[in-house]
Parts: structure tokens; sequence; C-alpha cells
């Protein structure tokens, strides 16, 4: 359907889109994927508690009918998680809609639509973690602990390193608290690298800053890695550790469940 759809209808389409749509597709620009339960969380929470499933499932199958959004042939969370088990993403008429929609968006949308693809068990969960990642840094902005101004996910989130080389952080994100502002390069580390593996990655880092190159907002962003638990923990703090400086100030080491906090912390220091 969206192949046979003209830029004309495109902008259509977008125009018709509420509010709350907007904000949809924009979220699964940021985000790339989303579950319906973290769909709900974003834009459904301020409704009824018996009616939040309900009025998702509505919203959604509309953007789907039109082409704007779509889901992935794998649901998470077995047959019995329903739709909110679901994995959403942008259709090709939604990616296509996004120069309209993001017209006042400091974002770049994508140079050419793509299909939605079902990607590796590992890739989706990796990914799935990342946008878990950003729907709490959106509670948590809602809660007044930070404000987050942007949060990028890859390829968006790269950045030369300044040494002819590309720095790939899973996301970056920009914090503000008052006048104060902090930028975060973030790895979402699920145990599944081997440590020496990790340990290049993030030597990259120390080098980078060590040379004094900057990042996107004209500053050395620090870093933020997640971790799954605290076996993983112990380990990548005794590897930072160990590494030249300035890695103790410029790599931030954390339980997953814990990254909110550890950041909310450091903004407000």
């Amino acid at each position: 359907m969206t192949a046979r759809l003209s830029l004309a209808r495109v902008e259509t389409l977008a125009a018709a889109l509420s509010p709350r749509d907007r904000s949809i597709i924009l979220d699964l620009a940021r985000a790339r994927m989303l579950r319906g339960s973290q769909m709900t969380r974003l834009h459904f929470d301020d409704l009824a508690p018996n009616s939040r499933d309900r009025v998702r499932r509505k919203v959604l199958s509309r953007l789907i009918s039109i082409g704007f959004v779509a889901t992935l042939e794998r649901p998470i969370g077995g047959v019995r998680a329903g739709s909110s088990g679901l994995i959403y993403v942008l259709d090709s008429g939604g990616q296509r809609a996004l120069p309209f929609i993001m017209a006042a968006e400091e974002m770049e949308p994508p140079t050419r639509a793509r299909k939605p693809w079902t990607p590796g068990q590992a890739f989706l969960l990796h990914s799935l973690d990342v946008s878990e990642l950003y729907v709490r840094l959106v509670e948590a902005r809602r809660s007044a602990l930070l404000h987050l101004a942007e949060f990028l996910t890859e390829p968006a989130s790269w950045f030369s390193n300044g040494m002819g080389g590309i720095l790939k952080p899973d996301a970056y994100a920009l914090l503000q608290s008052g006048d104060i502002e902090d930028c975060w390069a973030i790895e979402v580390d699920r145990a599944t690298e081997s440590l020496l593996t990790l340990r290049r990655k993030l030597l990259a880092y120390v080098d980078f800053a060590h040379a004094g190159q900057v990042g996107p907002h004209g500053v050395t962003p620090r870093v933020l890695v997640t971790v799954p638990h605290e076996k993983r923990l112990t380990a990548l703090q005794r590897l930072v550790a160990e590494l030249p400086e300035p890695a103790p100030q410029l790599l931030y080491v954390t339980l997953f469940e814990d990254a909110i906090q550890k950041v909310t912390h450091i903004l407000k220091e």
C-alpha cells in the first residue's frame, strides 16, 4: 500500500495527523522501534487504566492502515503478551512523512524510505533496551527530574572522532537541568560481547577525550555504559579502572535499572 502513495498523498495524510499521532511518529523515528507497552507509557499514560490499551490499539491500527506504522513479525513476550508485546516501527509511508512532520524539529529524516524488516533476536532485544532507556528518560522528564533535550539512536547517534574514524554509541542524549547540560554517549551492554571487545570500544572513547576532541555539541560527552547484572558490573568497573586517564572521569558504568538515577545524580551535582 505505501509504495503506491504519492508524495502529495503522504503530505495530505501527515497534515491530518493529530498531535498524538505526530508524537508517535517522532518517537518511532527517535527510538527506531517500540513495544506496545512502551507506546502506552509514552502516549497513553494519561488515560484511565481501563482504556489505555484499547485506545492504543485503535490509534496504532489507524496509523498502520494508512501505511505510516508497521509491526514486526516477531512479537516479544509470547502469544499471551497480546498487542503489548508487539513491536512497532515506522513503515515506509511514515518515513516519507517525516520531512513534513519534523519541520520544526532539529532531526535529520532518513535519506530514503526502507521497508521494515524482522531483525535477529539479539539485535531486537538490544534495540528494545535502548528504546526502554529512552522511555525512562521521558518519564524522568515528566517527573521534573531532568529535561531530555535530545535523544538519538544509531546511526544518527554516531559522530566523528576527529582522527579519521567514527565513534558509534548505541544512543546519544543531551540532558538539561536549569543552566546545566550534560551530553552522554550511551552504550547498552547485554553481556553478550567479550570483555576484550568492550575494552577496545571504551578505549576509543578514552583516546577521543585524551586527544581533546569534541562531540556533536562542542564538548566531549560523558560515556554511560549500562549492564544487566552485578557480575557484569564488577567486571566492567575493574576494566575501566585499568584504562588510562581520563577513563575514571569519562566512563560511568551502572546497572541498566539504575541508569536514570545515575545520570540524574551527575547532572545535579
